[in-house]
């Protein structure tokens, strides 16, 4: 475990505390849930095999252990929704979400939204395992709408990403009042968790709903705001320079030097698909009728995505991205971790800027961040390059004990820095 997070040594202290015997295996309501089952289980791991090991397939590397046989109760449900974008369970029917309740609580909750556009299962491996041994009780999200075409979802440009905040709101406070329920007093602690898009969750509710939560850990959380740089400024130049062979076309654009290994992988499974589907959701009107421009097109197609050209559209562009912006007025304690070789949100256009906007706001006396050498958006890549890359997943877990030991016990972590890259050992286990 690295010394640089020196709180992340400390044990947690929190003493497991069993739920009522009368209530072993009686499942409490969830409050507002239109639908939900519920099952008695010997164990809620993903060793258990109740999860969907396709929802976070290729997020962590195959070296990691999980610790497994944690029994408890798992509720499946869904709120009300008018979308049918998730098939899971059969039900055809969005705002899906997941909570298990371990038998032995700790006293707290973790909530989580997926990242990408995956469902509600996505976490299960990289947080909900880990946090469900350690006693907490877990909740997950898949944020109202899931798969590439979410941008059907909603009215107005940006409806469905506003969603996503909505439900990681509604499943937080849906998921405190079903903890109370089940071990008979509220949770003592409730803490934000989420990579990617779901790291973008945690900070926007860490900025909107400080109520509700005692801290977040956010892992390569995606930037938006009208007037920083997004996924729509440096996917395009990319997605134009890189067919074209001008790498330092796509330096310039924000991605790091050294990141050049992984740009074929990124532009075949990631840059076009991204920018496309997000270009869709807050600026439809660029390709006219058509619906999420046209794959793999080559710069001077019509309305061809790798010409997209932010700067110059319209403000109900930015209008669009103004209702989903964050703002960096963080209200509880935030750790931010992010990759320096992150080749789809690159790390100087997505959370070094985020950084600054948190110092902006004056509020980086409850903010910490750290940059880890060497990782990458996806943990996965880890098992094809382990000479170049580290995964983020052991870090993670550094920086959640890191917050617990913040917000429970005042001990303020390690300033923010760049997490070094050990030379060797094991990188999938240890940060």
């Amino acid at each position: 475990m690295s010394p640089i997070l020196s709180v992340a040594a400390v044990l947690l202290t929190a003493v497991l505390v069993p739920a009522p015997s009368s209530h072993q295996c009686r499942a409490p309501v969830v409050p507002g849930a239109e639908r939900q089952q519920a099952q008695c289980l010997s164990d809620l791991t993903t060793a258990g095999g109740h999860t969907d090991p396709a929802d976070w397939a290729g997020l962590t590397p195959a070296g990691a252990r999980n610790p497994a046989g944690v029994p408890g109760i798992q509720i499946d449900g869904y709120f009300p929704d008018t979308s049918t974008t998730n098939a899971t369970h059969g039900w055809n029917h969005d705002s899906q979400f997941v909570l298990r309740l371990p038998e032995r609580w700790n006293g707290g909750l973790v909530v989580s939204g997926s990242p990408g556009v995956r469902e509600q299962y996505a976490n299960d491996f990289a947080i909900g395992d880990w946090v469900l041994a350690q006693g907490y009780a877990f909740a997950a999200t898949d944020k109202g709408n899931v798969g590439a075409a979410f941008y059907r979802d909603g009215v107005r440009p940006g409806d469905a990403i506003v969603e996503w905040n909505h439900r990681m709101t509604e499943l937080t406070r849906s998921a405190r009042a079903t903890v109370a329920r089940r071990y008979g007093r509220a949770p003592r602690h409730t803490y934000a968790a989420g990579l990617s898009n779901g790291g973008y969750l945690v900070r926007w509710q860490l900025e909107n709903h400080p109520e509700l939560y005692d801290g977040g850990v956010d892992w390569e959380g995606t930037l938006w705001h009208p007037d920083r740089p997004s996924l729509l400024t440096f996917l395009p130049p990319a997605l134009r320079a890189y067919p074209r062979n001008r790498p330092a076309e796509v330096i310039a654009a924000g991605f790091a030097p050294g990141s050049e290994f992984l740009w074929d992988f990124h532009h075949r499974v990631y840059w076009d698909l991204t920018q496309r589907i997000y270009r869709e959701e807050l600026d439809p009107d660029y390709d006219g009728p058509a619906e999420a421009g046209t794959p793999f097109c080559a710069p001077g197609t019509p309305a061809c995505d790798a010409d997209y050209d932010y700067p110059s559209r319209p403000a109900a562009v930015r209008a669009a991205i103004g209702r989903i912006a964050l703002t960096g007025r963080i209200q509880r304690p935030l750790i931010t971790l992010h990759g320096t070789l992150d080749a789809l949100l690159p790390i100087t256009q997505d959370s070094d800027l985020y950084a600054a906007m948190v110092r902006e706001q004056h509020r980086d006396r409850i903010f910490r961040y750290y940059r880890i050498e060497g990782g990458n958006h996806v943990d996965g890549l880890y098992d094809a390059y382990p000479d170049r890359l580290r995964p983020i997943l052991p870090c993670f877990r550094t920086a959640f004990t890191a917050l617990t030991g913040w917000a429970e016990r005042h001990r303020a972590p390690a300033p923010s820095h760049t997490v070094a890259r050990p030379p060797a050992g094991d990188l999938a286990n240890t940060c």
